[in-house]
């Protein structure tokens, strides 16, 4: 078995558990000075005290150096739509000119856009597109990756894009986790055939899903896209065939979506910008995980979901990057973090277990991500600073040195090994 040693750690960074912290608890990590950490094969195995394992380490033993600086548990991002092509560049544009995200869909833009391009995209195109970003997360502190199809919207390319990340998963050295969002929109084909459509889904296209890979089931049950009804009918759907249920939620208008996610025992329910307040408590009552995309809001110019108010009344929090062609471009970490802690009022610590521990919940895998503790996978980050703490001072810029995933450097100055 392989060892390794993570010496000279300036300040050990990092919540504890095995389960989602909600309330004070998420204000609260483990922050230690003189530790070290030994890593037998992916896990870690002991965190000790300065010179307790490296002291003693036999020729076989790795030794990572971390130079007195802060590590972390690598960030886990719960909610991307990483695997797309074709880019949307002129409907920012339009937003830039005071269109709303619904005005730009009226007119041919949104989502079928993307579907359009993603249909037309080879599956050597889109994987190498998709690895591209993947890469550039890494950069960023990112370990683990959920990523959704939804533009394909026919059997042909929601498969296809399944199969992209079902590959990128075992080729490369970041777990990504799939989940199936074949509830993303109408496609333009099946304009006024809405129950053919999720037939369709039901029938032909989820079953295939749950074969290739898929872990979760997603629809987008909000004005303009999936009703209340047909979003419980899709994922309850999805259950037969064991795909655990996610839900975007309340994003442009609160219709439920959030008593939704807490009546179907929803791993997650995402956006919640319009939640309302006898959602987020049916949520907290039921234990979903609230993932919020502050990006995305800010993108879009709207108001932030209520994460003050949402962590205070007990509901764990996550953060995620939301990445997509369309209403968020952005797989940056730095620009996340800045904008939950000046724009949405949460603490840094709390920011960090948004990002380590409860979005490893939101993927369902807290038992062994999230946290750097004995037992868990040995993913971990350092920073280029002083301090943990310049991750919200130094406002926007990405401090991530190093990234290690499984207990092996995969990037470190400008040199990614996936």
């Amino acid at each position: 078995m392989n060892r390794t040693v993570v010496k000279r750690i300036g300040q050990l960074v990092t919540p504890v558990g095995k389960a989602p912290r909600s309330g004070d608890e998420m204000d609260q990590l483990k922050v230690e000075k003189g530790k070290e950490i030994l890593i037998e094969g992916n896990r870690i195995s002991k965190i000790g005290n300065r010179g307790d394992f490296s002291s003693e380490a036999a020729g076989d033993t790795e030794i990572i150096d971390a130079e007195g600086k802060p590590v972390l548990p690598g960030f886990i991002d719960p909610h991307t739509h990483f695997v797309f092509s074709g880019y949307r560049a002129g409907e920012f544009q339009m937003r830039l000119q005071g269109k709303s995200y619904e005005e730009i869909a009226a007119e041919g833009g949104g989502i079928v856009s993307s579907v359009r391009s993603t249909r037309d995209a080879s599956r050597t195109k889109l994987k190498r597109e998709a690895r591209d970003r993947l890469r550039s997360m890494v950069r960023f502190g990112v370990t683990s990756v959920e990523g959704k199809t939804g533009y394909g919207l026919d059997e042909k390319t929601e498969l296809k894009q399944l199969e992209v990340m079902e590959e990128l998963n075992e080729e490369t050295k970041i777990d990504v986790f799939s989940t199936f969002l074949g509830a993303h929109a109408i496609p333009e084909e099946y304009e006024g055939k809405r129950e053919d459509y999720l037939d369709l889904l039901a029938e032909t296209v989820m079953p295939q899903a749950a074969e290739r890979g898929a872990e979760f089931c997603d629809v987008f049950c909000d004005r303009g896209a999936f009703t209340v009804d047909e979003s419980r009918s899709v994922l309850n759907r999805g259950k037969e065939f064991g795909l655990k249920p996610k839900i975007h939620a309340d994003e442009i208008a609160g219709t439920g979506g959030a008593e939704l996610a807490a009546e179907i025992g929803a791993v997650s329910a995402d956006h919640l910008l319009k939640a309302s307040d006898e959602g987020i408590e049916a949520m907290r009552e039921q234990g979903t995980i609230g993932v919020l995309l502050p990006i995305t809001a800010f993108s879009l110019k709207e108001e932030y979901a209520r994460a003050r108010y949402m962590i205070d009344r007990g509901l764990p929090l996550s953060l995620a990057t939301d990445l997509n062609p369309g209403s968020c471009y952005s797989e940056s970490v730095p620009l996340l973090i800045s904008l939950a802690t000046l724009y949405m009022n949460m603490t840094l610590k709390e920011t960090i277990t948004a990002l380590t521990l409860n979005a490893a919940a939101a993927v369902d895998k807290a038992e062994t991500l999230g946290s750097i503790e004995p037992g868990k996978q040995a993913d971990m980050i350092f920073l280029d600073a002083p301090s943990y703490d310049h991750l919200t001072y130094h406002i926007g810029v990405n401090l991530v040195e190093r990234t290690i995933k499984k207990g092996e450097v995969i990037w470190k100055e400008n040199n990614p090994k996936i």
